[in-house]
């Protein structure tokens, strides 16, 4: 009997939608599947945009609504034997699935595929109709906390009842984000024709005889028929096959083959080498013909997570095929609040952001999503480590058994889609949820028996230090994973500095530190850090509906920046650091450049520490990017649209980085009494393979005049350590404010500046900055930049279509820096831009 080749069928056009009660429940028309109601409703003129002015609040009723997706097909074509499975990638949430009226389904988890067989169900050379019917979230969600009262359910950001709801916590509201409860079949869905199907393909291996050959066995569930299985490794950088071995397989069996490669290409995180890939196929083979094929591409790479004890307590840090790294990089939400207008270009575009910023890692968030396969395959072709969390956020998650049981399916599903990346790094299991543990004085049980955590006042100890443990050590064993970001160890205090990743929140949160602190208060690894900061102008007028809300204190620009004592925060640290200004324009800037201020204290002091016996592993920025136009920690707005911070960051991860800074002294403690010296310090922050010579240049240079105030300082020749910190010289400068100045340093290789750093006198508003003698040219796409006076944050406004090199520099006499303005089609006199003053 002749068996024919998988077949698939999106079922992707001719979709209704229909909302109970809603509009006398008419069947409205829908554009394409993946989608979710609000999208729909957008398009179909039903809403207003919920982005705009207070959009969000005209819209919440949808979260409370059921909502039924219904399509027709006609039947696909049977063979004697076949199978037909309807499969959908992703349904949100609770939903109730019916094919020609009988239910074949019904779905309780965002982040699951599901698979059914309706050959049976489906009608013999005729129509069907396939309906899905999703309950409002919102409402399971409040019906099953009052179902399992036993359980205490605490939450930090949105309601209680999102924690026994297996959805994108974000949905409900959190401190960047609104409350957009969607619903609908987020990914597609789909028909699958077949007798044979490869349900899935995965390689385990290990470097051996220093990483010069590589054993490995490749795996392929297999459902269907018995047939041929063929597998087939390829280099993809050279188009050749490398290994091919065919095997027979049983119906339903596991087909696994063994396999050696000498001299394996490995693959490195960007800044430490290459991205070669190997792409790994297999294909059921019968009669010389091929059923079904599947392939996946992967790197092949050691990864370590170092924790020795030392002098300090024990280290955390990253270490690749032998090489350790420095992970400066951000963390990342969902970039849109509605999934599925999120296309392979907008994550491409991303993701080329973080590495043209010189960042290495991207910290997959915990309230948000399992994020496509996409976006990890451009991870790995861009050298990008991954950190990602489970799906858990800021919460005493309940653990009923079914929830239990729906949880595992989840992280064994992911977990086995995401173990071949080589750019994921390290599993963790949630994200603050032992902060919760310890605010709430919840249980920590000294007992090792999890099924007695169960018990205790926070069971979720059991879903982090056993069911997630356990799957990951048998899916992806070679995986790093962590309980917690952050996590010093279970029952203590997590933001420790001397032990595993903290999230360093007492600047903005918590004690509202003086951002100037944040190199004395990093950690091991700083998961998280930040400083909240308005949008880019065209951003901010994309949301603002009319001019007379354009002002920093509007019911708007408040309404589009969720945190909590935003308002507050953001005038203590301006006030603290900025002078006071009533022009809306010069607040955004100022914001901004606030908010870069702070990224640069912690990212140069903290990568200054990488070379101190790695006392700090690395630096991840809360936030990368926005769901949605607001104010927010991100360092770059949801337009896209870079903020000052970007490129600090920017400046402060280059391979090789110049620091230079002076002791931090609290103005405010000492009553704004001048200090009469302070001790500065400069280094260079390498992370090259190897040591070479550099020159370096120390200037200090008069704030007022623009002169040196004292005679330049030349090093020549200096020896820059291999991937570490290079300390050069240690110095006093004058504290007083009589005739305030920068130390400048300008880091040269073979004559030419590679990296600039200034140190200034803090704070900013008690420096003059009257009569800088600013002078710009433009040629060619290249705008010139001199002074005469030194000049802090020149800063050109982003614009639709332009592309910058570099943005909110400093710049000093004598020593001119030109900016790439990419696509920039104005003239000099049409170029918007600010400095500090």
């Amino acid at each position: 009997m002749s068996a024919c080749p998988l077949t698939q069928i999106l079922l992707t056009n001719g979709w209704e939608l229909q909302g109970q009660g809603v509009w006398d429940s008419e069947w409205l028309s829908v554009e394409s599947v993946p989608t979710v109601v609000h999208l729909d409703l957008l398009k179909l003129g039903k809403i207003p945009d919920p982005f705009i002015g207070y959009g969000e609040l005209d819209v919440e009723w949808i979260g409370e609504r059921t909502w039924i997706y219904r399509t027709s097909f006609p039947s696909p074509q049977r063979t004697a034997g076949g199978r037909i499975d309807l499969v959908f990638e992703g349904l949100d949430t609770f939903a109730e699935v019916r094919l020609n009226g009988h239910t074949i389904l019904n779905s309780e988890n965002m982040f699951l595929e599901y698979r059914v067989d309706v050959g049976s169900t489906l009608k013999n050379d005729a129509v069907n109709v396939l309906e899905l019917e999703f309950a409002p979230a919102l409402l399971k969600g409040r019906e099953l906390e009052k179902e399992n009262s036993e359980y205490r359910f605490i939450a930090h950001n949105g309601e209680t009842g999102r924690l026994g709801v297996r959805k994108a916590q974000y949905h409900w509201g959190w401190d960047w984000g609104p409350v957009f409860m969607t619903a609908g079949p987020w990914k597609p869905v789909r028909l699958e024709i077949f007798h044979s199907r490869i349900e899935r393909l995965w390689v385990d291996y290990a470097l051996n005889d220093g990483r010069c050959t590589l054993g490995g066995t490749l795996f392929a569930t297999v459902s269907g028929r018995p047939a041929r299985l063929r597998f087939v490794i390829e280099d993809e950088g050279e188009s050749r096959s490398v290994f091919t071995e065919t095997v027979d397989i049983d119906k339903g069996s596991e087909a696994k083959c063994r396999f050696t490669l000498e001299n394996p290409k490995l693959w490195y995180p960007v800044g430490s080498g290459g991205q070669p890939l190997y792409k790994l196929s297999a294909e059921i083979i019968q009669d010389d013909q091929i059923l079904n094929h599947v392939a996946i591409k992967t790197g092949f790479r050691d990864v370590e997570l170092i924790r020795n004890h030392d002098t300090v307590g024990e280290s955390f840090f990253f270490r690749i095929n032998g090489i350790d790294v420095f992970c400066g990089g951000s963390c990342w939400i969902p970039a849109d609040n509605f999934l599925p207008r999120l296309s392979e270009v907008d994550y491409r575009k991303w993701l080329q952001t973080l590495v043209e910023g010189n960042q290495n890692m991207i910290r997959v968030w915990g309230g948000g999503i399992y994020e496509p396969d996409m976006f990890y395959s451009i991870c790995d072709e861009l050298g990008i480590l991954v950190w990602q969390d489970f799906m858990f956020a800021c919460g005493s998650y309940p653990t009923w058994p079914s929830l239990l049981q729906n949880i595992k399916q989840e992280v064994a599903y992911n977990v086995r889609r995401l173990r071949d990346h080589p750019s994921v790094v390290v599993f963790a299991g949630t994200n603050e949820d032992y902060q919760i543990q310890e605010w709430y004085k919840l249980d920590y049980q000294e007992s090792t028996d999890p099924q007695e955590w169960l018990k205790s006042s926070f069971p979720a100890r059991f879903i982090y230090e056993s069911l997630l443990p356990t799957v990951c050590g048998k899916e992806a064993p070679r995986v790093p994973y962590w309980p917690c970001s952050p996590f010093t160890g279970g029952g203590k205090d997590s933001g420790d500095q001397r032990i595993g990743d903290i999230h360093q929140w007492n600047v903005w949160h918590g004690t509202q530190e003086k951002y100037q602190r944040f190199p004395e208060i990093g950690g091991r690894f700083v998961s998280e850090f930040g400083m909240c900061s308005f949008p880019a102008l065209e951003t901010i007028r994309s949301f603002v509906k009319c001019d007379r809300e354009l002002h920093a204190q509007s019911l708007t620009m408040d309404f589009h920046n969720k945190a909590d004592g935003h308002e507050r925060r953001i005038g203590t640290y301006l006030l603290e650091n900025f002078r006071n200004t009533s022009d809306f324009e010069t607040w955004v800037y100022l914001t901004q450049l606030m908010q870069a201020e702070t990224v640069l204290y912690a990212y140069k002091g903290w990568r200054r520490q990488w070379g101190d016996s790695r006392r700090c592993g690395g630096a991840l920025v809360w936030q990368l990017n926005d769901c949605w136009p607001c104010s927010s920690w991100a360092i770059v707005d949801y337009y896209h649209r870079k903020k000052i911070a970007y490129y600090t960051i920017k400046r402060a991860m280059r391979p090789l980085a110049v620091g230079v800074m002076r002791e931090h002294k609290d103005w405010s403690q000492s009553h704004a009494r001048p200090t009469k010296e302070l001790e500065y310090a400069v280094w260079i922050s390498s992370n090259q393979k190897m040591s070479f010579a550099a020159d370096l240049e120390i200037r200090f240079i008069s704030i007022a005049s623009g002169k040196d105030v004292k005679p330049s300082i030349v090093k020549s020749g200096i020896t820059v350590v291999e991937n570490g910190t290079t300390e050069v010289l240690k110095g006093m400068v004058d504290g007083t404010w009589d005739d305030p100045y920068a130390v400048v340093a300008r880091l040269l290789v073979n004559g030419e500046c590679i990296s600039r750093d200034a140190d200034w006198p803090q704070p900013y508003k008690y420096i003059h900055f009257e009569e800088r003698g600013l002078s710009l040219q433009l040629a060619s796409e290249v705008l010139t930049v001199t002074v005469n006076k030194p000049v802090k944050g020149f800063t050109v406004e982003e614009q639709e279509g332009v592309a910058l090199s570099d943005n909110g520099i400093d710049v000093f006499p004598d020593d001119q820096q030109t900016i790439t303005l990419k696509g920039y089609r104005g003239t000099l006199d049409q170029l918007r831009y600010k400095i500090l003053k």
